[in-house]
């Protein structure tokens, strides 16, 4: 009768396995290289006891090594581990460091420059920090990822500047306009009136359009709005730091107000249909004859109730094609600045 196989082969098995545990540690007290399957050595000294580095952490190790034949390593500011002034903000891009600079409306308190790589710089950097450095403000030259982590990644284009945020100014504080002659004569003052805006992106668009189309004035309202914030600044391609803008807590108080002063005061509607007790006309057949306040509503309810009734007319913007029911509306800063050229256009025609 044949014996089984299973038996042998189990010791040829163990036999095996020993030889090579036997084989590998002798290598290893010989100093002999360690095959591919060979554990590491434990780490020794302070390192002992912490565990293998990742492979993220020894790369930034290795880029703190000396470089080859300069024995020094490469000198880096740690930006962010500088101590930020309490409270401050940080405004990005050439157009709002460069206004706020000129602007001198807020107060400043350092200039970050990308610093030029092969020893030359572009000639508007270069012009902002003398601009800086000539009102006393610090000027530091840094990497282009220390910018980035100053402004979260946002397009700098290569400044930043560490500054005081920027409020909202009072309409208490505010000089009354002189009203023009009651015969017609002179320009006639425009202001927009912002409620509750608030997509900082569509905040700054409309400053910038407003500003850029001769506005006279733009009061916000206080309460679930969007601050003046950095990414508002940018999106205004830097208006807003030579631009007034305006608050008020009370918009129905306000524009009620105006009215019995002699002003104008007409709201904007994307859907006519929505608009009761109020007459709505085309912003194409308006007239401006008097001091005029335009009133934009919020990005997706538009102007409440309360303040549609506070507006003598409502202006609308014909499409020009029959709307699909999901695309039946434009952006609200889209939708004010072809509002305000319209209503504008009229002073250029009669030659103000």
């Amino acid at each position: 009768m044949e014996r089984p196989l299973l038996p042998g082969l189990c010791r040829a098995l163990r036999l095996c396995r020993a030889g090579l545990r036997f084989r590998s540690t002798r290598g290893a007290e010989e100093g002999a290289p360690r095959g591919r399957d060979a554990p590491a050595a434990a780490p020794q000294g302070p390192e002992a006891g912490r565990g293998s580095r990742s492979g993220r952490e020894l790369w930034r190790a290795q880029r703190e090594l000396p470089r080859a034949g300069t024995g020094k390593a490469p000198q880096r500011k740690a930006v962010m581990s500088l101590p930020r002034t309490k409270g401050s903000e940080i405004l990005f891009g050439m157009a709002p460091c460069g206004l706020a600079l000129a602007g001198a409306r807020r107060a400043l308190f350092r200039l970050f420059v990308k610093e030029p790589r092969g020893g030359s710089g572009r000639p508007r950097r270069a012009e902002l920090a003398l601009q800086a450095a000539a009102r006393g403000v610090p000027v530091l030259h840094v990497r282009g990822r220390a910018l980035d982590a100053l402004c979260y990644g946002r397009p700098h284009q290569g400044v930043c500047l560490e500054a005081a945020p920027l409020p909202f100014r009072s309409l208490r504080d505010a000089e009354e306009p002189p009203l023009p002659r009651g015969d017609g004569g002179g320009p006639q003052p425009l202001w927009l009136v912002l409620e509750h805006i608030q997509d900082p992106m569509n905040l700054g668009a409309l400053l910038r359009a407003a500003y850029f189309l001769g506005v006279d004035r733009v009061v916000a309202t206080r309460g679930n709005s969007c601050p003046l914030t950095p990414v508002v600044s940018k999106a205004s391609a830097g208006a807003m730091e030579v631009f007034d803008v305006y608050s008020t807590d009370d918009l129905q108080g306000f524009l009620k107000a105006k009215s019995a002063e002699g002003w104008e005061v007409v709201g904007t509607v994307s859907r006519p249909k929505d608009v009761e007790g109020v007459p709505v006309i085309s912003c194409s057949e308006f007239q401006w004859d008097k001091p005029l306040i335009v009133v934009i509503g919020s990005e997706g309810e538009g102007l409440s109730l309360e303040t549609q009734l506070q507006c003598q007319k409502m202006l609308a913007i014909p499409p020009g094609r029959a709307l699909h029911p999901g695309i039946d509306s434009l952006n609200v800063s889209v939708a004010a600045g072809i509002l305000l050229h319209s209503i504008c256009s009229q002073k250029r025609r009669h030659g103000d």
